[in-house]
């Protein structure tokens, strides 16, 4: 998909991902072209700035029961993610528990945010991969989690995209997701967080509605005008 190695588990993710803002521009982007390649089932990328009270919430589901999450709040920034055909998810164990290490070291002002209903299923929390950055941190943070092997907690396919950070990656998966060639200078476009246009609209999908194109991006705060 691109030239960046794959981050094989959360400690790799962790050192391969940018600064906060930098971060939260690219989901934005990410969600922006999704917006815009007109999804039939849902986008797969998505970005909610009204997630929570002064909560941001970048977030990702394939539609095929792996997702991801990453809030941007206050405190910091705390993202999960669940592969659900990963050996360390808790529907692998009796007591339906999180792997051992994996919130282990989670500040405690994260902690209410394991318990939030989207990220449960029923009153068993469904994560994989957790991570995070305290306003403080100079770095990304993880738990002591020792994954069973190289990519058995999901990383790998799940950031990806995010974790190379780049409009041709972004189109190579997209290509093949949607099963069509697509103009590299129109996702270079969005990806740099210029204004939308009707252009740029419809070279990324000819069926497209500029204006209601437009409306979509612009809940994400999106700047709009040729």
């Amino acid at each position: 998909m691109n030239a960046t190695p794959r981050p094989r588990d959360v400690h790799e993710l962790i050192r391969v991902l940018p600064d906060v803002p930098v971060l939260r521009d690219r989901c934005r982007a990410l969600a922006a072209l999704e917006a815009l390649m007109g999804a039939q089932c849902g986008p797969y990328f998505d970005y909610d700035p009204t997630w929570g009270p002064g909560v941001e919430a970048a977030l990702m589901n394939n539609g095929s029961g792996d997702e991801y999450t990453i809030l941007f709040t206050s405190d910091g920034v705390f993202g999960r993610g669940f592969d659900h055909e990963s050996w360390m998810s808790p529907y692998t164990n009796d007591d339906m528990a999180l792997w051992p290490g994996l919130v282990d070291t989670l500040p405690e002002v994260f902690r209410p945010l394991l318990a939030e209903p989207a990220f449960c299923d029923d009153e068993v929390q469904v994560a994989t991969v957790v991570f995070w950055r305290e306003t403080t941190d100079t770095a990304w943070r993880a738990g002591p989690v020792e994954p069973p092997e190289h990519g058995a907690d999901g990383t790998a396919h799940l950031f990806d995209v995010l974790a190379a950070g780049t409009p041709e990656a972004y189109a190579a998966w997209a290509e093949d997701y949607y099963e069509r060639p697509l103009d590299l200078d129109a996702i270079r476009w969005v990806w740099d967080l210029r204004p939308l246009t009707a252009t740029v609209a419809t070279t990324l999908n000819p069926a497209a509605d500029p204006a209601a194109a437009a409306k979509a991006v612009a809940g994400m705060g999106w700047p709009t005008g040729e």
